[in-house]
């Protein structure tokens, strides 16, 4: 299971909010450059972005914090945030970012995601962001009637290359990861699920283990990471330890 580290950008500024409220926002790091850097040589496979003011506004604020990141990795970089255009996907994808993440757009306009997905195989993300199983658009600032589950299910033939599924009620929190709303979304859907969302020590890292058959293949972590409270080497290692000593077996999956 990947370990993905997040920065989520607000006005040029690593932060992370707490449960998707721009007005409880902790700053981390004025850098985000280095910052990413600095996950890299910590082992980081991957890094996963978040434009928080594109997601609420629409409009590219961190294009060029976005730029200099993608230059600086030698790692594949994803983001999502804001982005609701086929033009603004596509720049996106220019700009060498290894994939985008659709989350409102997927709601408002499906066929664009798909059409999206077709044109780019491999480099089209769903984000799936819910608050009590119903989808939240818009820098969860929205709240739609449609089940997170189902639009899971919408997409499952649309050749997307995975569905990132955040709880909302746990994310920036700490509390662990929503293991019901996790299963069930990785049972709906035939694409790979990362999971984001409420990561706040190891021990929520190895309790993801359980879900890896069923499709969740990577976890973001944010506040964890920057507040210590999780080593992302020790971490990446610990799960691999884990998996090859302790395989899950039929028995913990269904219980």
């Amino acid at each position: 299971m990947e370990i993905i580290p997040a920065i989520d950008l607000l006005n040029g500024s690593c932060v992370r909010l707490h449960q998707g409220d721009y007005e409880k926002v902790t700053h981390f790091n004025e850098d985000p450059v280095a910052q990413a850097l600095d996950w890299q040589q910590q082992g980081a496979t991957r890094l996963h972005l978040v434009d928080l003011d594109g997601a609420k506004s629409g409009q590219p604020v961190n294009d060029s914090s976005v730029r200099a990141i993608i230059s600086a990795l030698n790692i594949p970089v994803q983001l999502g945030g804001g982005v609701r255009t086929l033009q603004r996907a596509e720049e996106l994808l220019a700009f060498g970012l290894e994939r985008v993440i659709l989350g409102t757009v997927a709601i408002e306009q499906p066929q664009l995601v798909k059409q999206l997905a077709q044109n780019n195989p491999g480099r089209i993300v769903v984000g799936i962001d819910a608050n009590n199983g119903k989808v939240a658009t818009r820098g969860w600032t929205s709240q739609s009637e449609i089940s997170a589950t189902d639009l899971a299910i919408d997409f499952n033939q649309a050749g997307i290359a995975a569905i990132i599924s955040t709880d909302i009620a746990t994310d920036g929190t700490l509390a662990g990861p929503n293991l019901e709303a996790l299963r069930a979304m990785a049972n709906s859907s035939s694409v790979p699920v990362i999971a984001s969302g409420g990561v706040g020590c190891m021990a929520d890292l190895l309790s993801l283990l359980a879900l890896e058959p069923y499709g969740v293949t990577g976890v973001i972590v944010g506040r964890a990471l920057y507040d210590g409270a999780v080593d992302l080497r020790e971490a990446t290692q610990a799960m691999s330890d884990r998996r090859l000593q302790d395989p899950p077996s039929n028995e913990t999956l269904l219980a």
